[in-house]
């Protein structure tokens, strides 16, 4: 391990904290900045023995696209969730529990794809198989379950492996 990586066990989370710590604080000062800082120094050093294996992103700037993709499902899937809402009659709804099989492996990719399935309006990612191969969704409204779970591979999960794998 290098003088380096002692220091700073995870960078991008260092500064990830670093940046929530100066939005939870809502003012930017110099002492808010060394302060979070700090802490994005401090947290990564204090939870490395629990996290013995952790995974690096293979690569990282294809998260701008993965993101751009998220937000992008996010309008759209509020603008439909609204529409169904106001317009259908419940009865016309066809719920639906899908189970996702998953080509993923690592637990921050699998966290990733459960979280962002959960952001998209109408879904929400409920359990994970105890082995992690079979992930189960619930979706307000899904017509053709079989495309739901193809859409899911395709859009979140080849991104996420993409990045992670």
């Amino acid at each position: 391990m290098t003088l380096l990586g002692r220091f700073f066990p995870h960078p991008l989370l260092t500064v990830l904290l670093t940046i929530v710590w100066l939005l939870l604080v809502n003012r930017f000062s110099w002492n808010s900045l060394i302060f979070g800082f700090f802490l994005g120094v401090l947290i990564p050093f204090v939870i490395r023995p629990y996290w013995p294996n952790m995974s690096r992103m293979r690569h990282p700037l294809k998260i701008a696209e993965y993101l751009i993709v998220v937000v992008y499902d996010i309008i759209i899937a509020n603008v439909t969730v609204a529409y169904l809402i106001l317009f259908k009659r419940v009865k016309d709804l066809q719920p639906a529990w899908i189970g996702i099989p998953l080509d993923l492996r690592t637990p921050e990719a699998i966290s990733a794809l459960a979280g962002t399935i959960t952001l998209t309006p109408g879904t929400v990612s409920c359990d994970l198989s105890s082995q992690g191969h079979m992930l189960l969704v619930h979706c307000l409204h899904a017509p053709d379950p079989d495309a739901v779970r193809d859409d899911i591979k395709s859009r979140y999960e080849r991104r996420l492996k993409e990045i992670f794998e």
